[in-house]
């Protein structure tokens, strides 16, 4: 035990989620790290867990064996003590006995009576039992600060709930609820406020580390802002480009090949950005088991002329206009694209590129092409021909891309890290979250935007962190952002 840190051993029956408990407190997800598993007694030693700031230790919790044998333990503590009621030393010596009998219990108590706080799981879901009885005493006679915490489980009820409560209010400190497969960083917060009401001799130590966490979440979420800021970048800034011979020109089965070509590599193209955002996203808030969706066909389309569409995810008429009036842009140009196509996953599948040539072309020539969902194909005069696609003229493409961002950003916040199951970041279908932006924050976003995809991304320092700091206030609003 070291003098200065605060220490909590987080004790109680097997199974009763308390590794879980320190996965999502300490946000670890990694099995190699901290092992939860559904079967009884997985964790046969004490484990330390450490939390860091740098190389500033600022609190330890002490994952211990559950309980096994209780009742018998504490009739074997009254034996050792004798009459009245037994203390540290009568512990001390249980603890100390060289047999075999109660290795758990030793165990579990070893921290604790080298001047540990406690922290009590229990599952309010199951009956109140004389074992679970046994356990509070023998706890309570070690004298040490302590927290019972309620952990409660999706598949349980809560008819217990009361009477757990009354009976761990008469031997505990302090008794809090807890969720540790859905608590997201504002009940992890509360939760280690909460200690710091249970261990007074700690106090300042305890303070400082609630700061450091809160200061080190703010940081993690601009630096979530920064990747967000550089992947719609990117993506506005994507063009793709794929030769034309005379012979491909001419023939429609042969220009149709081409314009399929042209249209794969531009998807790969954004797919592989969404895919480096993400994995960026997931190793700032420490997910391993979170990951990002990766096969084409698990996508689903979702169409721009749909109005569960236009409800859900894209900007109004009136909102497009209010950017327009400041952008120079017209307000309704992306309003009225007729083959509007994009992917919920990787924003895929921006229809028409292959559909009937007639559509596209704009002239008897095929120099320079570029696709547009609005205008359909632009030309340009050259010796070198190719087709070029990028970025979508739809005004509505950067706010999806953004809402499709935030809505995922959700998702990895409420992913509790004491989940040991492996989940795929899919495809969203909740409410987006840009068209409550105010007003100032769109017209911001939507002029960068706009210079974005005309290739002139403003290299003033001021405008680039204005736009980072209006995607932070973004992703704070997202809920679970704290």
């Amino acid at each position: 035990m070291s003098e200065g840190v605060p220490e909590f051993a987080v004790v109680g029956r097997v199974n009763m989620g308390k590794s879980a408990v320190i996965a999502t407190l300490l946000e670890i997800d990694d099995n190699e790290v901290l092992r939860v598993s559904p079967v009884p007694g997985e964790t046969t030693r004490a484990q330390v867990h450490e939390v860091k700031f740098g190389t500033k230790e600022c609190v330890r919790f002490i994952d211990t064996p559950g309980f096994s044998r209780p009742v018998e333990a504490m009739r074997e503590i009254r034996r050792i003590h004798g009459d009245g009621l037994p203390g540290r030393e009568a512990l001390k010596k249980f603890v100390e006995d060289k047999g075999d009998d109660f290795s758990d219990e030793k165990r579990l108590l070893e921290p604790v009576l080298a001047g540990a706080g406690v922290l009590y799981v229990v599952d309010p879901g199951r009956p109140l039992r004389d074992d679970f009885l046994a356990e509070m005493e023998i706890l309570r006679w070690t004298g040490r600060p302590r927290l019972a915490l309620l952990n409660i489980r999706d598949d349980a009820t809560q008819e217990h709930d009361e009477v757990w409560r009354e009976k761990l209010g008469s031997a505990f400190n302090l008794v809090r609820t807890f969720d540790a497969h859905r608590a997201k960083y504002d009940q992890r917060l509360l939760l280690m406020k909460a200690l710091l009401e249970i261990e007074e001799r700690h106090r300042g130590q305890l303070q400082q580390t609630i700061s450091l966490i809160e200061m080190e979440w703010d940081e993690r979420r601009n630096e979530a802002a920064e990747v967000v800021r550089e992947f719609l970048a990117e993506a506005l800034e994507l063009r793709v480009r794929v030769k034309i011979e005379d012979k491909d020109e001419r023939m429609p089965t042969r220009r149709k090949q081409k314009e399929d070509e042209l249209k794969l590599k531009y998807f790969e193209r954004l797919k592989k950005l969404e895919r480096e955002c993400f994995g960026k996203l997931l190793k700032i808030y420490r997910h391993h088991l979170l990951k990002v969706e990766s096969g084409q066909e698990a996508f689903q389309d979702i169409d721009l002329e749909s109005e569960e569409v236009w409800r859900k995810w894209v900007l109004s008429r009136g909102q497009l206009a209010a950017i327009g009036a400041l952008t120079g842009a017209a307000g309704g140009v992306a309003i009225d694209a007729a083959t509007g196509f994009f992917s919920h996953g990787i924003f895929t599948a921006i229809g028409g590129v292959g559909g009937a040539g007639a559509a596209w072309f704009k002239g008897g020539l095929l120099p320079d092409l570029r696709v547009d969902l609005k205008e359909g194909v632009k030309f340009s005069t050259g010796e070198t021909k190719e087709l070029v696609m990028g970025p979508p003229g739809n005004a509505n493409f950067p706010w999806i891309l953004l809402d499709g961002v935030l809505v995922r950003y959700g998702r990895i916040l409420e992913r509790a890290h004491g989940r040991r199951d492996v989940e795929v970041l899919g495809a969203p279908d909740e409410e987006g979250f840009t068209k409550h932006f105010p007003p100032e924050r769109r017209k911001l976003l939507g002029k960068w935007f706009t210079d974005c995809a005309k290739g002139n991304r403003p290299v003033g320092k001021d405008v680039e962190t204005q736009v980072l700091w209006a995607l932070e206030e973004g992703l704070r609003e997202v809920p679970g952002s704290g």
